[in-house]
């Protein structure tokens, strides 16, 4: 059957029961028309399958971020087709991603998940990744169509800016990735857009968006953002997620009948809704299933995912330590034995493991290598490390107390909303404590509800309120309760919940040291080694899905931790495991930074292959990094509204003295920029060609960029290409220029004409300065 003939085959409410999700990550089917069943699933940089914590093991990928360090629209291809495999894998029609929303300041808590500043870059790295999951017929959904740069107040507030920076800066790397790549689906924001909200919003969507721009696919809404009924299904919307329920179903039969929505504006959200299920296999011809692909932690995969990462790291200062070649090395810090993978929130993923920069190094390394803990990054209490506890399981219980389900699992933490446990009237979580020796530490839990905890004969309550109803609050900053207690090996821990929110967790971890104490050991590990590697960073705490951070400050005492390492030490290297900026008031105490991002599940294999040198960590920045949190735009709104009062000098397009430049990334070589020339074609820059030499001892890969400086607009981003160039050669390198950032709006477009053209390593390093043309 045809999509014409489905929808003629469908009555009016047969046809509204489409257009709102059957659960938190399905669409119904329709067995009178052969549809069925559309699986989503959360997947900027892993597909995460329905369960929000504790599912499906899959692939977790570097984050965003660290890929977008490659400069790379091959690289971002190629991940696009991985993760379309492990949608594949799972049965995933859509995949919900990639996000494209701007850095607009350092302090977004969300940034981890979007590629760069630049919306050049961005569009270009999304629109790359669009075509490597569509070539294997896995819908992409851009996300959040527009104007989502801010985290705080997301849900309400409304974003103020002027048509000129909306076009030039934030729509455009959405226009980039609909024209180039024809995403199948978008994905509309939970913000307002100069007070009218984005689920609803008329001229961006039917004008621009499927207009303008000719988009065929379905746009679908975050989840919960819809807020109307009439104004949202005539604004453009074509799916409101999740379901059942929300503002759709009964009452948009009832807006029909009543004149305020026409048959026809449903018919067409239906048509795209079966052009969607008909491109992913779920709609006509039946799909069918690879079952031979790579696992997630195959040797195929772990290759990849290693490379991805340790080839986006950036080398942001090095005297020439790295890479490391010294025969003693102290490993220092928290984040080296609990290196974070990934970031907060929706997109979060359960990998096969892990591996920490400790083990990494180690493994290559040997005895070498001493491992010393660092100071305490986390201000809230995490589920215990893999080790502390075995033999975990969580039961659910109906209000009668009689067994709903009960699974072994592999940590002490599930999802009250949205998984298996959803509906239960309470639910236990019970593991054994797995050290050899007895030790004192601290037991507890975190999630909202009446909490009941069972630990070396004793008996603790507590009641852990939920006050403002908020799903965020309750599921990436659920409050904790914990006490100290010694434990023996094999005494089981045992909490039960009545009433819990969002998420459910046990909490198991030592006792934590004084900082001071911890600083001590590390200073005197320092002292005997050759060189000392201090790991430092983020959690998922500041960077997370729903809450933007106050300070790009690292959390606890790891800046006076790095100054007393670097003081005792002879040589020290910093590793950030951090995905955004962070201030560094040591960086001029230390001899070298690699920024390692987040690095996904092999973290420590790739950041031991960029300090060895087994891979170069080539790497160029994707954000700006400010020297003071003042230097930030804060994005927290006043009064229900963010105004982008910057207009678009957005990042390095304001930036006068920063920490790091945008695209700043040393490598492990260096180069040398000859003879230049540009060409244009209709009075824009088409192609900016430069003669290239690698004048370093090693084989290194550059990243071109070019940059235009008009007479009376900011500099921005023109073109980029990478280079692979052998030690000591010369390549004539060619980087295509884009028409779209060489245009100004101004009740329509404008072409830019005159200034210069900047051929550069960064803005920081400017190589070749040409006219930009007639002017």
């Amino acid at each position: 059957m045809d999509i014409e003939k489905a929808i003629a085959a469908l009555d009016l409410p047969g046809k509204v029961r489409l257009l709102t999700g059957s659960a938190l990550f399905a669409l119904h089917d329709e067995p009178r028309i052969g549809l069925a069943s559309l699986k989503l699933s959360d997947g900027p940089t892993g597909v995460r399958g329905a369960e929000l914590r504790g599912g499906t093991i899959a692939c977790v990928l570097p984050n965003a971020t660290l890929l977008a360090q490659h400069w790379d629209t091959a690289l971002a291809h190629e991940v696009g087709e991985v993760l379309a495999d492990e949608a594949q894998a799972q049965q995933v029609h859509v995949v919900l991603g990639p996000t494209v929303n701007l850095h607009r300041t350092p302090l977004g808590g969300r940034l981890f998940e979007a590629y760069s500043e630049d919306p050049l870059l961005t569009g270009a790295l999304a629109a790359a990744y669009v075509r490597g999951l569509q070539g294997k017929g896995i819908a992409a959904t851009p996300k959040h169509y527009v104007a989502n740069e801010s985290e705080t107040e997301r849900r309400t507030a409304s974003m103020v800016l002027d048509d000129k920076t909306l076009r030039e800066v934030y729509l455009l790397p959405f226009e980039i990735v609909v024209e180039d790549s024809s995403p199948w689906a978008v994905m509309a924001a939970y913000n307002n857009v100069n007070g009218v909200p984005a689920t609803e919003h008329t001229e961006l969507v039917e004008g621009v968006l499927k207009g303008e721009w000719g988009f065929d696919g379905l746009l679908m809404s975050d989840w919960f953002a819809t807020k109307s009924t009439a104004a949202s299904a005539n604004g453009g919307l074509d799916l409101v997620m999740p379901g059942p329920g929300g503002p759709w179903e009964d009452r948009l039969v009832a807006a029909v009948e009543a004149g305020e929505v026409a048959e026809p504006v449903v018919d067409d959200h239906v048509r795209r809704l079966l052009l969607l299920a008909s491109r992913t296999g779920a709609f006509g011809v039946p799909r069918s299933w690879p079952r031979d692909l790579p696992a997630p932690d195959s040797p195929e995969r772990r290759e990849q995912l290693r490379r991805f990462a340790a080839g986006g790291m950036a080398v942001l200062k090095n005297s020439g330590v790295l890479p490391l070649a010294e025969p003693a090395i102290a490993l220092i810090g928290r984040h080296a034995t609990d290196t974070v993978a990934q970031g907060g929130g929706s997109a979060g993923v359960r990998p096969p493991h892990v591996v920490s920069i400790a083990d990494g190094l180690t493994s290559l390394l040997g005895d070498r290598v001493s491992v010393v803990d660092g100071v305490e990054v986390r201000l809230r209490h995490a589920a215990p490390l893999a080790g502390v506890l075995r033999n975990i399981r969580a039961t659910t219980f109906d209000a009668n107390g009689e067994v709903l389900a009960s699974r072994e699992m592999e940590i002490a933490e599930l999802a009250a909303y949205g998984g298996w446990a959803q509906g239960a009237a309470s639910i236990e979580l019970s593991g054994e404590f797995a050290a050899a020796a007895p030790a004192r530490m601290l037991v507890g839990v975190r999630g909202f509800g009446e909490w009941t905890v069972e630990a070396a004969g004793s008996t603790y309550s507590e009641h852990l309120a939920w006050a403002d109803g908020i799903v965020e609050e309750a599921l990436l900053k659920p409050p904790h309760w914990t006490t100290e207690v010694l434990l023996a090996p094999g005494d089981r821990i045992t909490a039960r919940v009545r009433g819990a929110s969002a998420l459910a967790g046990l909490i198991t971890q030592p006792v934590p040291r004084a900082p001071a104490d911890a600083i001590g050991a590390a200073v005197r590990a320092a002292r005997e080694a050759d060189v000392a590697v201090v790991v430092v960073g983020l959690t998922e705490e500041q960077e997370t899905e729903g809450f933007d951070k106050t300070t790009l400050a690292l959390p606890g005492e790891q800046d006076a931790l790095v100054a007393a390492v670097a003081a005792a030490a002879q040589r020290t290297v910093v590793v950030v495991n951090a995905a955004t900026p962070v201030l560094m008031p040591w960086l001029a105490e230390v001899d070298a930074v690699l920024w390692a991002g987040l690095p996904g599940q092999e973290a420590g294999d790739a950041v031991a292959a960029a300090l060895l040198g087994h891979v170069e960590p080539a790497g160029r920045l994707v954000t700006t990094f400010p020297r003071t949190d003042e230097d930030a735009l804060p994005p927290v709104p006043s009064d229900g509204e963010l105004r982008y009062c910057e207009g678009t000098a957005l990042g390095y397009r304001a930036a006068t003295d920063p920490l790091f430049w945008f695209g700043h990334g040393l490598g492990y070589t260096t180069w040398e920029y000859g003879e230049a020339s540009t060409s244009v074609a209709d009075g824009t820059i088409s192609r900016v060609e430069v003669e290239l030499t690698n004048s370093g001892e090693r084989d290194g890969r550059e990243v071109v960029q070019v940059y235009l400086r008009p007479r009376d607009e900011p500099v921005r981003l023109i073109g980029f290409a990478v280079a692979d160039v052998g030690a000591g050669e010369t390549a004539r390198v060619e980087v295509p220029c884009s028409e779209r950032v060489q245009r100004v709006w101004a009740d329509g477009w404008h072409p830019l004409t005159g200034g210069e053209v900047l051929i550069a390593r960064g803005l920081g390093d400017v190589r070749v300065v040409l006219p930009a043309g007639k002017g």
